[in-house]
């Protein structure tokens, strides 16, 4: 008997003991905090990624529309773009530019998707680069894609992504021809 009294004297210590609950408390908490705060990262690294991108855009596309390269091309425009953008690794290989003519008479704007580089299957798509007349209205299409930081935390479940992981930072902008 004394035997199975000290086992039930033990269990029953045990078990009204308080020793380990903040440890408990821990390991049920921690993770979901550290979802919260890798998912807050990542997408406020999105957004300052996006915004750059755009300012990136913006800048370069000035400089086009006043006249500034005499003759535009895919491979000027994405090294003008991706000097300006110090936060892309490997920029000028994963950025694609589209820039159309919109057509006043229609008013009939691109449909398709923005086209963007697939990584995986190291395709290039075919876009347009359409440089336009003075006073021709002109919209461009930028798709940059980059990697996830935590791509299986968080939004990074979210964003549709290429074959290796990365996913599109997309730019839109609009502009006039200036007359020369």
């Amino acid at each position: 008997m004394k035997r199975s009294s000290r086992i039930k004297n033990w269990l029953t210590r045990t078990l009204h003991s308080e020793d380990g609950t903040v440890a408990v408390e821990f390991v049920l908490a921690v993770p979901i905090l550290m979802a919260i705060f890798t998912a807050a990262f990542e997408s406020g690294l999105i957004m300052t990624r996006a915004v750059i991108l755009e300012q990136a855009l913006d800048e370069t596309m000035r400089e086009l529309r006043l006249g500034h390269y005499p003759i535009p091309s895919h491979h000027l425009l994405k090294a003008e773009i991706c000097s300006r953008t110090t936060i892309f690794p490997d920029c000028a290989n994963s950025i694609m530019i589209e820039l159309q003519r919109v057509d006043t008479s229609s008013w009939t704007l691109p449909s398709s998707a923005v086209a963007c580089v697939d990584r995986a299957e190291d395709i290039q798509p075919v876009t347009v680069l359409q440089v336009g007349q003075q006073n021709d209205i002109m919209m461009v299409r930028v798709c940059l894609m980059q990697d996830l930081l935590f791509p299986s935390i968080g939004i990074g479940q979210r964003l549709p992504q290429d074959g290796q992981g990365g996913f599109g930072i997309i730019a839109l902008s609009a502009f006039v021809n200036e007359p020369t």
